[in-house]
């Protein structure tokens, strides 16, 4: 063990290394030792993990790991820019580039990985970049702005992500993939094909089975295309390479450290290398005992903690790690745990597969029905239950483990389920004793104590959600009551809530937090939660309990969303979307002709959804009246896109004119549309109609869909795409036109009556007791005697609708709101402004994270270009 004098030098300050100091501080070792640190980079530690999360808004700033104060603190020597280069062992001396030279006792070793660039012609010509750093991105970000396509070679994990940054920053994109499909290390062949119909689906162009042979530059240098190992040429003017990492081990093999034959540098169980013991490797510049180099975070920070302890004189051993990963790439849940590829004997597979869906779930099951692993794409919501179980036989079959809700039995496997050893958060290893005990011995009463207490959902998140159910869990056991009010102002939970409001006529939120509020927050102005809430739950009742329908009066306008604030969509530089109201999909040429003419004429970039209307784009504030009153001229009225509200009934074109169609589909979703308009609710609300059980429209992904049948219609609620799919269920069949309707009044009130905050239909239905046969039994049967009720709501809410941009451009003291500055009126936002791309605009995302004035060359989106 070192003596009281002894300096540690780590030479590397990435996730890995920030997560050894703070190992080091935890044990004393800070008070006792010198500790030097030598970075390359320019900047401290920062999460690599959330890298791409810079072009989402995300500061590098934001984005760091690293807490000055902990380094003041703690007296860390911090170097940056100055990386180590070179070591000399007999002398125990680190040379820095800047000449510094440090001596040491104990030498760490956290210099990470380097992308691999495959040795191609041109590999280094202008528009070649790599996928690892912040400056990267700055530098892809900076060349984009002179860019029309981009290419990334590799479709892994990080290859994908870079995909999407260039997608995000209006390039066309393609990925080329060596293998045979996209992330070959974690997901097998189906998983592979569920992901690439997904991402193709977004607009990217995916090559697999081909290799990058040549990068095509033109007479100045620079990139013009790719040529292909199939003889094919791809045209782009910038290339990313993303085809994986190679241990940064050169430092340790020019001072004669013993290195893997295909890298990394060889350790021990406690991170020691094997041929001098004052040197330790960490990280995925490491070659571990067990033979293998980790790429990943987790196992890096299980390096850093051995190390750390092995020089505390502390027994601890890195033998392995588990290299489960869950990850959202472009907007699609992929996960993959234990033996995801079946690779050890005597394994069944259990698959679920909907390529419509973008569904794949596949469990890996032993002879003896322990469950050794599994592939997830589309919807990983079961992750973190399924890796806990991992190693064990579950309590329930494996196929109701991966039919999606609404396909099958429901089953819900709770925390008591998972036993004491499971791993609940493989980032930091914690197992779910540990969080019992953090409970039970430690006194925390809620997620944020018992991570900061074991560091569970400290990293990557992604265990979040089963860490507060089992929070609950335990403190239920021990008979604490869990708070489970909707916010720090009120101990009632919403659907209380909205009880109080409808049966004593509450219309403001003041007075009903000042009388059923918690008692400290009695007099104060609420939070950002239940001021939405309580304003949702008043405008949903409004015509009941005698308040306004016009959401921005009085003191409704204070407790309003931002979107719902200016009654249009705030968009990422500032500018505001248009949604005008297109019932059913359905419009006449002149309405057309009148969006061409106000996007032409404002200058909006235009869109066709998925929804079946118009979306227009960079509105400034200032701009939504005088839009929207050419809008309301021409019978147009708000489609809520805003709102948590209803947003489109989608229809197809029924028996009118398709040969296949047995019921009026366009008629019978018009009808929908305008019957539930503006009707808010706890979440957005997304409706279809189908003609016949081809099912043209989707309805079966929606909250509540329709689809026709010969004798009328069939009714399926709790639908949802998006990010959670949900097969709809079948509520009710072969309705007549009027049975239909009022099944729905019914369904959307109770919905909106028992709903908690933000919970869209298909959680709701299957968190509400006895989910879709409860629901059929008070809808349907009147278990409850509620429906005249229901329906008595939902008439109400139909018979005082006003559309409320018609409203607000007809008063002039509610437009004087839609302003950038209150203090400064005729002041358009100088930060909201525009480039052009494929005859549209796109926002000027640069200029805004520099916060300047727009250059004469950027368009600053008035109402001429």
């Amino acid at each position: 063990m070192p003596t009281d004098t002894s300096t540690i030098v780590l030479v590397g300050h990435g996730m890995v290394g920030q997560r050894f100091l703070k190992a080091l501080a935890e044990r004393g070792l800070t008070a006792t030792h010198r500790v030097v640190v030598l970075c390359e980079e320019p900047r401290p530690a920062y999460d690599r993990v959330q890298l791409t999360s810079y072009f989402s808004g995300r500061t590098p700033e934001e984005l760091s790991l690293t807490d000055l104060a902990f380094i003041e603190d703690h007296g860390i020597e911090l170097h940056l820019g100055d990386p180590a280069e070179s070591v000399d062992r007999e002398a125990r001396t680190v040379t820095a580039r800047s000449g510094l030279v440090v001596g040491y006792d104990v030498l760490v070793l956290a210099t990470g990985s380097y992308p691999f660039v495959p040795p191609v012609p041109n590999k280094d010509a202008e528009g070649c970049f790599v996928y690892r750093t912040i400056e990267d991105l700055l530098a892809i970000e900076e060349y984009a702005r002179r860019s029309t396509t981009g290419a990334v070679v590799g479709g892994g994990l990080l290859g994908l992500e870079a995909a999407g940054a260039l997608k995000g920053l209006g390039l066309t994109s393609h990925i080329v993939e060596f293998a045979p499909r996209l992330m070959p290390v974690q997901v097998d062949e189906g998983g592979g094909a569920a992901l690439l119909r997904t991402i193709e689906e977004m607009g990217l162009t995916v090559h697999t089975g081909v290799g990058t042979q040549e990068i095509v530059v033109g007479d100045d240098g620079a990139v013009t295309g790719m040529r292909l190992s199939d003889g094919s040429e791809l045209a782009t003017d910038l290339v990313v390479f993303s085809a994986g990492v190679r241990p940064r081990d050169q430092l340790a093999r020019d001072c004669g450290l013993t290195v893997g034959e295909r890298g990394g540098i060889t350790v021990d169980e406690q991170c020691r290398t094997v041929c001098d013991p004052h040197v330790f490797a960490i990280g995925e510049c490491a070659l571990a005992a067990d033979g293998r180099v980790y790429g990943l975070v987790a196992p890096g920070y299980e390096q850093a903690e051995t190390a750390a302890a092995a020089i505390a004189g502390d027994a601890s051993a890195f033998t392995g790690a588990d290299l489960s990963t869950k990850l959202k790439l472009l907007g699609v849940d992929v996960a993959s745990f234990g033996d995801a590829h079946g690779a050890a004997e005597d394994c069944l597979d259990v698959v679920y597969s909907d390529s419509r869906a973008g569904l794949y779930k596949k469990l890996v099951i032993g002879r003896d029905g322990t469950l050794r692993g599994g592939i997830l794409v589309g919807d990983a919501e079961a992750y973190g239950t399924l890796k806990a179980f991992t190693g064990s036989v579950p309590p329930v079959s494996p196929e109701s483990l991966v039919l999606p809700a609404g396909a099958g039995a429901p089953v819900q496997l709770g925390p008591s389920s998972l036993p004491d050893d499971a791993i609940i958060c493989s980032c930091n290893n914690v197992r779910k004793g540990t969080i019992r005990e953090a409970v039970t011995e430690h006194s925390c009463t809620t997620v944020p104590e018992v991570k900061k207490c074991t560091k569970a959902g400290t990293t990557c998140g992604s265990c979040v959600k089963v860490l507060g159910q089992l929070v609950n869990a335990e403190l239920e056991a021990s008979g604490v009551e869990v708070d489970k009010g909707l916010c720090a102002c009120f101990s009632r939970t919403r659907e209380e809530l909205y009880e109080i409001v409808l049966a004593l006529r509450v219309t403001s939120h003041r007075e009903l937090l000042d009388r059923y509020g918690r008692e400290e927050a009695r007099g104060g102005d609420g939070c950002e939660v239940c001021k939405p809430t309580v304003g949702s739950i008043v405008a949903s009742l409004a015509p009941a309990i005698g308040a306004s329908t016009y959401v921005l009066d009085g003191e409704q306008a204070a407790l309003q969303d931002t979107n719902d604030h200016f009654l249009a969509n705030l968009q990422k530089n500032g500018s505001y979307s248009v949604v005008p109201r297109i019932p059913g999909g359905e419009i006449a040429p002149e309405k057309l002709i009148v969006i061409g003419e106000i996007a032409r004429d404002f200058g909006l970039y235009t869109k066709i959804t998925g929804g079946q209307r118009i979306d227009m784009f960079g509105a400034r504030v200032e701009q939504l009246p005088l839009i929207w009153a050419r809008l309301v001229d021409a019978g147009f009225e708000s489609g809520h896109a805003y709102g948590k509200s209803l947003r489109t009934v989608k229809s197809c074109v029924g028996q009118t004119w398709c040969r296949y169609g047995v019921q009026d589909s366009v008629r019978m979703a018009i009808d929908l549309e305008l019957r539930y308009r503006g009707l808010r609710s706890p979440h957005k609300l997304k409706s279809a109609v189908s003609g016949c059980q081809r099912e043209c429209a989707e309805a079966q992904s929606k909250d509540f869909g329709v689809i026709a049948t010969a004798n009328g219609w069939n009714l399926y609620v709790g639908g949802n795409g998006g990010a959670t799919p949900r097969h709809a269920d079948l509520l009710a069949q072969d309705l007549s036109d009027a049975e239909l309707v009022r099944l729905i009044d019914r369904f959307l009130m109770f919905y909106i009556r028992t709903a908690d905050r933000l919970e869209r239909t298909s959680t709701w239905l299957e968190r509400i007791p006895g989910g879709l046969d409860h629901v059929r039994d008070v809808v349907v049967h009147d278990s409850l005697g509620i429906c005249d009720e229901l329906e008595s709501l939902m008439a109400a809410h139909v018979s005082h609708y006003r559309d409320e941009w018609a409203e607000t451009v007809n008063d002039p003291e509610k437009l004087a709101r839609f302003v950038s500055f209150v203090n400064a009126p005729d002041t358009p936002d100088p930060v909201v402004a525009f480039v052009p791309e494929r005859d549209q605009i796109k926002p000027d995302l640069p200029l805004l994270s520099i916060g300047l004035r727009p250059a004469d060359d950027v368009l600053e989106g008035s109402a001429q270009r």
